[in-house]
């Protein structure tokens, strides 16, 4: 089913820059770009015995699971002078970090590529469009989702950041409640909103 989630809208508007912070109202399976439904990073017999709806984002990155224990963040720039990919994941988290340090969660950190860990275990994925001179970015904050629903519907994937060192799901991924915080999600959601205005408000890069 082709990507029509609600950050849709941003990557399609006709502003420059743009972001957005949301909650799934519901589980959803998301594929890269890469991914297709028949090959082996979903379970697709579980899928469909749930009736999750799966999507395909026109961005890189393994398929992921969302569901309403989990944020949406996306952030749309322009660019004139284009950085590296690489160099526009440092520059979003940084901002999704700081979000995170200022409501009180600590041992936050950018991981392989793209992700954001709490110490080695990983509470944030990301993934980015480059479309001429636009640049659009996706994550999936884990608040208190179960990693069980990963497990359920992802198998492992066929690339993995060098720190995830082949952990399953349960050993790899946490969320920020099982790592102790309680932090409701519209406080984190208010955090990230005005940390990622900030971001957008800069010059192009």
């Amino acid at each position: 089913m082709s990507y029509n989630l609600p950050d849709y809208a941003i990557l399609h508007s006709d502003k420059q820059t743009d972001y957005a912070v949301w909650q799934p109202d519901k589980t959803y399976i998301v594929l890269g770009r890469s991914n297709r439904i028949t090959d082996d990073s979903v379970y697709m017999e579980k899928a469909t015995e749930d009736g999750v709806e799966i999507y395909k984002r026109p961005s890189g990155g393994e398929a992921v699971v969302l569901s309403p224990d989990m944020l949406v963040i996306s952030v749309k720039l322009p660019v004139e002078n284009p950085l590296k990919t690489h160099q526009y994941f440092r520059l979003i988290n940084n901002s999704i970090i700081d979000a995170l340090h200022k409501s009180g969660i600590s041992d936050v950190h950018q991981k392989g590529i793209s992700d954001i860990s709490i110490g080695f275990k990983k509470i944030l994925g990301s993934s980015i469009y480059r479309k001429e001179k636009t640049v659009f970015y996706h994550a999936v904050l884990n608040i208190s989702g179960s990693v069980a629903i990963i497990s359920r519907y992802l198998k492992h994937p066929s690339k993995e950041p060098d720190y995830r060192k082949g952990r399953d799901h349960a050993e790899f991924v946490t969320s920020l409640r099982q790592e102790g915080y309680n932090t409701a999600p519209e406080d984190l959601k208010k955090a990230l909103a005005e940390s990622l205005k900030a971001l957008v408000s800069l010059p192009p890069k």
